[in-house]
């Protein structure tokens, strides 16, 4: 698991950081949009404290809520990976992902402040989840899709992949201990 974490959690959270401060670096919050592919795909700088789709994205504790969150459900992935939940190595690169999205939003939450991108002397989990990928299909319900990142990507692919691995990979044989 070492491995997978250096080469892909890592690799991928570094990413993120980094495409995450070019983006407040290079646009303004809730400024312009600059179109990659016509009609199709935009970069742009948008705020959201809140989850997926923006689901309270603006409350007052939603950082508060969803850091704590974070930080049990790493807690719980770290108990569920040392009591063998992830046999194979279809779910233990899921959650390698799963890692790197969750630690990707949660530095977010904790040190990206609104007014210069990172937050130095002011209250942790002041800060935003920066959102930057934004997507239209033009088709319901993918017009537009709601912004995302990399971090969330990585969410998203490790859920897929978790789904998956769960038709396909086999459970942890559990020994009988007999008295």
């Amino acid at each position: 698991m070492i491995k997978l974490l250096l080469c892909l959690t890592l690799p991928l959270y570094l990413l993120d950081q980094w495409s995450k401060s070019w983006i407040v670096a290079n646009f303004d919050l809730h400024g312009r949009e600059d179109e990659v592919i016509k009609g199709t795909f935009w970069l742009h700088h948008t705020a959201n404290t809140g989850v997926a789709f923006g689901m309270f994205n603006g409350t007052q504790y939603a950082n508060y809520a969803f850091g704590a969150i974070s930080l049990l459900a790493l807690g719980f992935i770290t108990w569920m990976y040392r009591s063998g939940a992830f046999p194979g190595r279809l779910s233990k690169t899921a959650v390698a992902l799963l890692v790197s999205g969750i630690f990707g939003n949660l530095t977010d939450r904790i040190f990206r402040a609104h007014d210069n991108g990172i937050l130095f002397g002011g209250r942790l989990f002041d800060g935003y989840v920066v959102d930057f990928l934004r997507f239209d299909f033009g088709f319901p319900p993918f017009n537009p899709w709601p912004s995302f990142n990399v971090a969330d990507s990585c969410v998203v692919i490790a859920a897929i992949l978790l789904g998956i691995a769960s038709f396909v990979e086999q459970p942890p044989k559990k020994t009988v201990v007999k008295n």
